[in-house]
């Protein structure tokens, strides 16, 4: 297995804080990473059924067998241990301690904030990101494989086929999640809906029309997609607001966090299949919207990332506010760059810079080519330098 770029972060934080938690999806490889940032320090997984019903039944002893510490997998699968652990780090608050790391992002994210707060540091792992996967001897070669074979690092490190392992891994740990944070009577109308925001992936969310179209109700819809973001399936892309006069469209984007699996949702079975394909776009800026994100996850920080339109169609793909700038980004998924590309970027420039905001505006278009450019004050990125571009806009620690 590569080394993950969360590594350094995961280590430093742990010099500093009683607990570090590392939250993110099934078999993204948190474990892999806290026992190769960890080997010494011993591991303890409470998918075990022994090991769950002894730290529910005695937690206080079960604590005291790790008085040294430990790495403490899918904690929240014993969520009353919790409240031990404060009273535990309270009482021997050695830096580095205990390693958690969760998989329900919901539950383990409310246990954390009403019993470890300030005692532990929490990190986000999500599937790999284009920089590590390039890590590995064979990584793929082209976009449209990029796109279709997705991120977990199982399909890297033990060379699977995506057509075999997606559809094992949304039936045992997607919908297994699922179950888990909400209780779910009509399985196949939640795979009619997951196949259904894979295909508006990309896309303004309507959870109305969404859940019209698969029979259930708005309420239902809503509490769905929720539970897609507690399973870091998808999650929703907040807009842009700002103070301008335009009346701003306030809808969020519906984004899936790995393309791979919005594929295999979407029946593409293989990457040629991907390139004539009506989504192809789509999944490309989801695809962009999720290497931006982990290039922020990555490093220990949330991403501060929107999109932007307004009610005569003026758009931006995607927004970055770094506080002392913008990024605004423009996705195409053709290998050129036609002239009327930049329009949205320079209507938006002229918006913040020119008018009542002073924000200074950095201009990006990502496309599928393979040559960087500026043109006009515009950075137009291959979709290859996504990985290595400062999209944080400060040296990466």
């Amino acid at each position: 297995m590569v080394r993950r770029t969360l590594h350094t972060r995961l280590v430093a934080l742990a010099k500093k804080y009683p607990i570090v938690t590392v939250t993110g999806p099934r078999q993204s490889g948190k474990t892999t990473l806290c026992r190769a940032a960890f080997p010494r320090k011993q591991y303890v997984s409470l998918e075990n059924d022994d090991t769950r019903d002894y730290a529910r039944q005695d937690p206080r002893g079960f604590l005291s067998d790790l008085a040294e510490g430990a790495i403490l997998d899918e904690i929240q699968r014993v969520p009353s241990l919790f409240s031990y652990l404060q009273t535990e780090v309270d009482e021997r608050p050695r830096a580095g301690r205990f390693v958690l790391t969760g998989s329900a992002n919901l539950s383990l994210l409310q246990s954390v904030s009403q019993t470890l707060t300030g005692r532990t540091a929490l990190l986000t792992l999500l599937p790999l990101a284009h920089e590590e996967i390039r890590r590995f001897p064979e990584s793929p070669s082209g976009v449209d494989e990029t796109l279709w074979k997705g991120a977990y690092p199982r399909l890297f490190d033990r060379r699977l086929e995506p057509a075999d392992w997606y559809p094992s891994y949304t039936s045992t740990y997607v919908e297994r999640d699922v179950r888990q944070i909400l209780n779910i009577g009509d399985l196949i109308a939640f795979r009619t809906f997951l196949g259904l925001c894979a295909g508006r992936t990309g896309q303004l969310l309507n959870a109305s029309a969404l859940g019209a179209e698969a029979g259930i109700t708005h309420a239902t819809a809503r509490a769905w997609i929720s539970v897609f973001e507690a399973s870091y399936v998808a999650w929703r892309l907040p807009a842009f607001h700002a103070n301008v006069t335009k009346r701003l469209v306030k809808a969020p984007k519906l984004h899936f966090f790995d393309s791979g699996l919005a594929c295999h949702l979407l029946r593409i079975r293989r990457p040629e299949h991907l390139r004539a394909h009506p989504l192809r776009g789509a999944l490309f800026e989801s695809w962009v919207a999720s290497e931006i994100f982990k290039a922020w996850t990555n490093r220990g920080e949330i991403p501060p990332l929107y999109h932007y339109r307004d009610r005569k169609g003026g758009e931006v793909d995607l927004v970055l506010d770094r506080g002392h700038d913008l990024v605004a980004i423009e996705v195409k998924s053709g290998q050129t760059i036609a002239s009327d590309s930049f329009a949205p970027l320079n209507a938006f420039t002229a918006l913040f810079e020119g008018g009542r905001q002073r924000r200074q505006v950095r201009r990006v278009i990502v496309y599928c080519g393979e040559g960087r450019q500026n043109r006009s004050d515009v950075t137009v990125l291959p979709w290859s330098d996504v990985a290595t571009f400062d999209w944080m806009g400060r040296p990466r620690t």
